[in-house]
């Protein structure tokens, strides 16, 4: 995405930078796929000026970046993301182009690395698309290292307990709420130092889940709900399933039941915290017994409805599929005026 910024300074006070965005192709685009033209790409929310102090200005231009999905959860969207397991930057740049609210780089169940989540980053900064990174673990050297990369968000898998949320959040903080440590001036997350206002916005920008995904979690989770700094409780049906013995049956009416009784506390836990908006939102994945309607449906404020690798696998299925099954008309003689036209060359 090519983009000019100008600046319009005045006598001691802050630069403005107004971006004068030109992407490289008509968000009118229709694409053509087995000559099926599909809707025109949605736009992404619009975007806010960048302030920055005059010496960041002068050394180097900022992007512009969207609205934060705190900010966007809090006005009362419902978002919906995708998971990237296959930590592809190509596949990173569809789904933000395609419309995806968020995507979640997965570190804990993808093969990447914290070396390979940050050319996702890049690719979905580009297509203005907010990124979480799902940790591995939840540790203060793997948040530290997520977090100097400028995610808008981190995923702490497995947190079971109360106190597992308390130093999920920990590990988001500097000293002295926290325990995460500093290289501030030259890292990703504060554009290598440039952005003067890094530290006084980036606690309160930062959205924090924690998954709960076992049958302690699910018995705690008014108080792992409770603890301050928590921004949503991410369901994990399959690992649930698992954990109170239905491994090969996720969609089992005990885990159905156990899953929809959770929400119902989580969303207590809301409406007793202020006006009834207080307390942390309520996130989920889709599954084949419980798509990404239902769960929008039922309340919930982050939809993850599919994984990256997942979709090509059902697309390579059904291609495959398609093929053997089509019937094969061989003649010996062409017809002349059976020629393909420009618009049946889908593949170009």
């Amino acid at each position: 995405m090519a983009a000019t910024l100008f600046s319009s300074p005045t006598p001691n006070s802050p630069k403005t930078l107004i971006p004068k965005i030109q992407p490289p192709f008509s968000s009118s685009l229709l694409l053509r796929s087995h000559r099926k033209t599909l809707a025109p790409i949605p736009p992404k929310p619009s975007l806010p000026l960048l302030r920055v102090s005059s010496s960041s200005c002068d050394a180097a231009p900022l992007t512009p970046t969207p609205r934060t999905l705190k900010s966007r959860l809090a006005a009362g969207e419902t978002l919906y993301g995708l998971f990237l397991l296959s930590s592809s930057p190509t596949l990173a740049e569809i789904a933000g182009l395609a419309g995806y609210d968020y995507v979640v780089v997965d570190l804990e169940h993808g093969p990447g690395g914290v070396g390979d989540a940050l050319p996702c980053l890049r690719a979905l900064a580009a297509a203005r698309t907010p990124a979480l990174l799902r940790l591995p673990e939840p540790s203060a050297a793997w948040a530290k290292k997520a977090l100097d990369l400028g995610p808008q968000g981190l995923m702490f898998p497995m947190v079971d307990s109360p106190r597992a949320a308390e130093l999920a959040v920990s590990y988001c903080r500097f000293p002295p709420r926290g325990v995460r440590g500093s290289a501030h001036t030259v890292v990703r997350a504060s554009a290598y130092g440039l952005d003067d206002a890094y530290l006084a916005r980036c606690e309160d920008e930062l959205l924090i889940a924690v998954q709960v995904e076992s049958a302690p979690a699910v018995a705690a989770i008014e108080s792992i709900a409770a603890v301050d700094g928590v921004d949503v409780v991410q369901m994990g049906p399959l690992d649930l399933s698992a954990s109170m013995g239905y491994l090969w049956d996720p969609g089992n009416r005990k885990v159905r039941e156990a899953v929809k009784d959770a929400e119902r506390r989580v969303f207590a836990v809301r409406n007793n915290n202020g006006d009834g908006g207080g307390g942390p939102y309520l996130g989920g994945f889709a599954m084949p017994h419980d798509g990404a309607e239902q769960l929008k449906l039922r309340g919930y404020h982050m939809v993850a409805g599919a994984v990256d690798v997942g979709m090509f696998r059902a697309a390579a299925v059904e291609d495959v599929r398609r093929f053997r099954s089509a019937v094969a008309e061989i003649g010996e003689e062409d017809d002349g005026d059976d020629k393909p036209k420009d618009e049946e060359y889908w593949s170009e």
